[in-house]
């Protein structure tokens, strides 16, 4: 199926004229949302033509009921290590792209890496998402050697990281075997815009990127590679939202259809500015997305999808992500930098304008205050709970018993090792609170014990 181009354009346009849904349309759809079953495509479509306020906010209330049944309190954290920025591509609004000649380049040797790897550990990371651009000095064979490198890093207390993600070009069945073979959680490649005739318009021909359809594919090949779980993406605001909504839903589809499990998590970046990059100022931006616009197709995903995972990064202002996470978000970078070495201050040119400069601890201080589980689990990983296996768990809400309690396992961490002390006492507190809301008094009693355990010093303990 890897040639496949499951991606019917004209279909999907057609599905989003004049389709807005009846009040009485409305209430169905949603009503079947909080049943936390999915919805069709044809659902999604007359959501997403959805445009009055209160209307909105029908769909937002729904998103949030379904996050707090699915997800509770929970929210993964974690930071990305771009490993360089050269790139043989020249998408229009990358900062990173070939024609880009006023960026300085970089490429990390595995010692950086290594070292890019300690400074997340000292902030009190466990997961990071390794970045970097398309070219011949980061290939497979490199990026095998960045992820034993990182695994191996250690800070001073000991703490290591637990789980690598990818973000990564496509490449071949036999690479995406080699990544699997890394003990890799997820593989992330953003499709950038599902439409093939404007797609043609940002990626020119003549770079490994401006092959659509290898790109489409990719998902294929990852998955025949033997990686378990993958993450979708498209970049807002190249065109119509409500297209690429449709799109991933399709995706997602082709997926479950062709190797029994859709995708882990999908992301949501809209375009930022990036340095020597006029195509990414907000004037320029062909399609941009309102806040308004951009909280609604969150809130749609979730619960259009219930299970998947929602990524928003730092590119979104404080504001927004704390917002988010009410309606869909289940996973937030922290502290992120979007250049080679820029943990360690190198100069190198970044991907793209952040939009919170917060520390992690200032973002843990945020969701505790909201009652929110900072959570570095990664206790599916290497439990095997991933891919099918993970969603069998999911869709009936067995996996709760685990996600919960490894929540506030890494999270009893970072407060003994990590956190300032208004953080620590602040979440100390939280912790007791939600021990309490365990209603299996057995459940209740090993998660007591645990927390003790890592009080007392033990660590890396999980269900």
């Amino acid at each position: 199926m890897r040639n496949q181009n499951f991606i019917d354009r004209d279909k999907l346009y057609s599905m989003l004229d004049n389709n807005a849904p009846t009040e009485s349309e409305l209430n169905d759809i949603l009503n079947k949302a909080r049943k936390l079953k999915g919805l069709s495509l044809e659902d999604v479509a007359k959501l997403l033509c959805v445009e009055s306020e209160a209307d909105i906010a029908k769909i937002l209330d729904t998103a949030h009921y379904c996050k707090e049944e699915i997800y509770g309190k929970r929210l993964v954290l974690f930071a990305p290590i771009y490993t360089g920025n050269a790139c043989v591509n020249n998408c229009v609004y990358c900062g990173f792209r070939r024609d880009n000649k006023g960026l300085v380049r970089k490429v990390l040797t595995m010692d950086e890496i290594e070292q890019e790897t300690v400074q997340l550990l000292r902030m009190g990371h466990k997961r990071a998402l390794l970045i970097c651009g398309e070219s011949p000095r980061n290939d497979a064979n490199y990026m095998v050697e960045a992820i034993r490198r990182t695994y191996a890093a250690r800070d001073e207390k000991g703490s290591s990281i637990r789980r690598i993600n990818v973000e990564l070009a496509p490449m071949s069945v036999e690479d995406f075997a080699k990544l699997k073979a890394e003990k890799i959680g997820t593989y992330v490649c953003f499709q950038e815009t599902y439409d093939p005739v404007e797609y043609a318009k940002f990626h020119p021909a003549g770079t490994p990127k401006g092959d659509y359809l290898y790109r489409l594919t990719c998902m294929d090949r990852a998955m025949e590679g033997g990686i378990d779980d993958v993450g979708l993406g498209v970049l807002f605001g190249l065109v119509d939202y409500r297209f690429e909504i449709l799109a991933i839903m399709e995706h997602a589809r082709h997926l479950e259809e062709d190797y029994g499990c859709g995708p882990h998590t999908v992301s949501f970046p809209r375009i930022e500015p990036a340095e020597g990059t006029p195509f990414s100022l907000p004037e320029n931006i062909p399609h941009p997305v309102c806040d308004k616009d951009f909280m609604k197709i969150i809130a749609i995903i979730r619960i259009a999808m219930p299970y998947t995972g929602i990524i928003i990064s730092t590119r979104e202002r404080p504001e927004m992500r704390d917002q988010l996470v009410k309606y869909g978000v289940s996973q937030i970078s922290a502290a992120s930098e979007t250049n080679p070495g820029g943990y360690e201050n190198e100069k190198a040119g970044a991907q793209f304008t952040l939009g919170d400069h917060r520390s992690l601890d200032e973002v843990i201080s945020m969701m505790i205050d909201g009652g929110y589980i900072p959570s570095f689990c990664t206790g599916c990983y290497r439990k095997g709970r991933v891919g099918a296996d993970f969603m069998d768990l999911a869709k009936p809400g067995l996996i709760k018993e685990y996600c919960k309690p490894n929540a506030m396992f890494t999270f009893r961490e970072y407060l003994e090792d990590y956190a300032s002390p208004e953080t620590k006492a602040k979440g100390l507190a939280l912790l007791k609170q939600l021990t309490e809301t365990f209603s299996k008094e057995e459940l209740k009693r090993r998660v007591e014990g645990n927390l003790c355990k890592i009080g007392e010093g033990e660590r890396d303990l999980y269900f």
